[in-house]
């Protein structure tokens, strides 16, 4: 059993800026999500646990050692799959995979060949390992992210926002093969798409403005606005009215009329009662007022 626990940790860049806000997780194997608007501080908190930046405060305590400031234990049992995985040189797929495997330490040729086909043959490449990686398309790049983050066999994976532009067979493919890979190890997906937490993740965590606002499981999180959540088409002259008197949580057109998704403790006078589903949990975090 891996486990990551983050304690109090905060980034405060240079400028002053501070990133990431006194945050604590506990997380082990598995699919853990980490839901939040681009610009929630998402990508920092997934940088600092990696060690590409030094936190500020706090701790970083993987498989029971303190990486905060030495984060070559976590560096060495590390898949990482970030939201721009850069420009891809002229080369095969095979051949940077095989390139990327040496820089990862692994430097017995055979094992580092059978590592290599197996992983092309596990994200449904190995047709394609001779082809140049900078001509596949926006989904074969992402499962070639992930062959090359499973190199070295790791014992965490992150992975930042990884399904944004895909199209939905191929994120459909994606996150299947991000589910048969959590089982043994530690897998945090970064995403504002609640689509993907929602049917991945056993565990999660809303982020906004560099802090965790909310964290749990998701049918937890579900289950704590049942009969709570209701919705009623209104005139868009009426919206103003509507914002003074109701905790609004979403609002959407359906049809060309205008639907408004509303917490209460008590059913408001002509709204119909609406199943809570984890769209709702995500945008009464963020809506919700301190």
């Amino acid at each position: 059993m891996n486990t990551l626990s983050i304690n109090n940790l905060s980034l405060i860049y240079k400028n002053g800026f501070q990133a990431v806000k006194d945050i604590s997780l506990d997380i082990g194997n598995g699919m853990f999500g980490l839901l939040g608007p681009n610009g929630a501080g998402k990508s920092s908190l997934m940088k600092t646990i990696v060690g590409l930046q030094k936190p500020t405060s706090g701790q970083i305590i993987f498989n029971g050692k303190d990486v905060s400031n030495n984060p070559d234990d976590i560096k060495q049992n590390l898949g990482f799959l970030p939201q721009d995985f850069g420009v891809y040189p002229k080369v095969s797929a095979y051949d940077l995979l095989e390139h990327i495997a040496v820089l990862k330490g692994i430097n017995n040729s055979k094992e580092r060949k059978e590592q290599i086909l197996s992983l092309l043959e596990k994200v449904n490449l190995s047709d394609f390992r001779k082809k140049e990686v900078h001509t596949f398309s926006g989904g074969m790049k992402q499962r070639f992210g992930v062959a090359q983050a499973l190199l070295g066999n790791p014992k965490i994976i992150i992975v930042d926002e990884p399904t944004a532009g895909l199209d939905p067979e191929e994120r459909n493919r994606f996150n299947s093969l991000l589910n048969d890979i959590s089982q043994d190890v530690i897998v945090i997906l970064s995403t504002h798409l609640v689509e993907d937490v929602r049917n991945l993740c056993s565990e999660m965590a809303v982020m906004n403005n560099g802090q965790i606002l909310r964290q749990g499981k998701p049918a937890d999180l579900i289950s704590e606005l049942e009969n709570r959540i209701w919705s009623k088409p209104v005139d868009t002259t009426e919206l103003e009215n509507y914002l003074s008197s109701h905790e609004i949580i979403s609002r959407q057109l359906i049809e060309r009329q205008l639907h408004i998704t509303v917490f209460s403790e008590q059913q408001p006078e002509k709204f119909e009662a609406v199943n809570p589903l984890l769209e709702h949990v995500y945008f009464r975090t963020l809506t919700q007022k301190p």
